[in-house]
């Protein structure tokens, strides 16, 4: 395994993201790349609600500022 390259530009924080389940809103505190800045800035869940890690994809990007 190797290093290609490091994003210096990404930032990791804890987000408290919203998640619809069924009929329920729940919330959960969730590791997340911030990328971007300024009204560009875009937030990438880096584990899913219950905890497990999942790969980083801008598929799965998030809006700061909707």
């Amino acid at each position: 395994m190797r290093v290609k390259s490091i994003l210096s530009e990404v930032k990791l924080v804890i987000a408290d993201l919203e998640v619809p389940l069924g009929t329920e809103l729940r919330s959960s505190p969730t590791l997340c790349a911030l990328i971007g800045e300024g009204e560009d800035v875009r937030v990438v869940p880096l584990s899913t609600p219950d905890g497990r890690p999942i790969f980083m994809k801008m598929d799965n990007a998030l809006d700061v500022n909707p």
